[in-house]
């Protein structure tokens, strides 16, 4: 992550300002630049998110949103998937999804990149729970493991084959080693 060094600006100015390819976040004055995801990051980011959408959209449970810019708690973030509960979307008149979300995400989920502060990413997972987020996970692809997050507790180590907490209602069941399992895309050829 790349922080700007620049004069103070408030959270009103910040949001006036153009949108920056990675986004670029908000939090206590400060400007910070994602990193721009690489494969591993992606694939991760696109396998959750229809994992996800997969069993909530049709049923009008949750969505997950890939890279979605919430404000809220002086604060504008950017999780790398944000799922929000069908019932706390804003729609306008023709059905649509507004654009601006001023909310906590029910559930925050960063894909770990070595070119981040892992402080900087817990701290966005710890003030989307302190504004009432129900879950968030930390998914480190280098270390094959996840940290799962809930309100008012000690956050969870989760590796191997342990199961991963999902949202409530969201009815998916993974572990940790389907997750990193995404990452394998080619098929290891047969020995002769």
């Amino acid at each position: 992550m790349s922080v700007a060094k620049s004069a103070f600006l408030s959270l009103e100015e910040f949001l006036k300002l153009p949108e920056t390819k990675p986004a670029s976040i908000y939090i206590d004055g400060e400007i910070i630049q994602k990193p721009m995801p690489k494969t591993r990051h992606s694939r991760l980011q696109a396998k959750l998110i229809n994992g996800i959408n997969e069993v909530t959209e049709e049923r009008q449970i949750a969505y997950a949103f890939p890279e979605f810019r919430c404000t809220f708690g002086n604060r504008s973030i950017v999780p790398d998937v944000a799922v929000i509960r069908w019932q706390q979307i804003e729609f306008d008149d023709n059905g649509e999804p507004v654009d601006d979300v001023l909310i906590a995400p029910n559930w925050t989920i960063e894909i770990f990149s070595p070119d981040q502060s892992s402080n900087r990413v817990t701290s966005n997972i710890l003030h989307c729970l302190k504004y009432g987020c129900q879950l968030g996970c930390l998914i480190d692809p280098d270390d094959r493991s996840v940290l799962v997050f809930k309100p008012h507790q000690q956050p969870e180590f989760c590796h191997r084959e342990d199961s991963l907490t999902v949202l409530d209602g969201v009815d998916l069941e993974l572990t940790v080693e389907q997750v990193f399992g995404w990452l394998k895309m080619k098929a290891e050829s047969a020995s002769p």
